[in-house]
């Protein structure tokens, strides 16, 4: 079996800039992510998190090491401020050592991010809510 280091993207918005809302949706995309694609945090090489400039009460990073993401090293930044962007919107890029194709990885955004990319969009699990 071949493994290829893939990159997986996600998106979600909160509804207010506070550490409890910004860690818990990015908890929900997170475990939407890991639920569509079966991650498992050994094949986690790395995670680059981004908020827009309006969120700045808490690292989004936190959520995966809230969800046992320890070894994978993980950073956080600011997006660019773009005019008539999505508001109080986190972002995620994974990349991820995996035996699937470009074609089979599932890329999740949720809330008031499916409008980034309305393509892309999967139904949230009630259980993760």
């Amino acid at each position: 079996m071949t493994y290829a280091c893939r990159g997986i993207r996600g998106a979600t918005t909160v509804e207010e800039n506070s550490a409890k809302a910004i860690v818990q949706v990015t908890r929900e995309l997170l475990e939407q992510i890991i639920a569509h694609n079966d991650v498992q945090e050994a094949d986690v090489a790395s995670a680059i998190f981004s908020v827009t400039p309006d969120l700045d009460e808490a690292f989004p990073a936190l959520a995966a090491r809230q969800l046992g993401w320890h070894d994978a090293a993980l950073m956080c930044c600011q997006e660019i401020p773009v005019p008539h962007g999505v508001p109080y919107c986190i972002r995620v890029l994974i990349h991820w050592n995996t035996s699937r194709s470009l074609e089979e990885i599932r890329h999740v955004y949720i809330r008031g991010a499916a409008s980034l990319r309305p393509d892309r969009n999967v139904p949230v699990d009630p259980q993760h809510h």
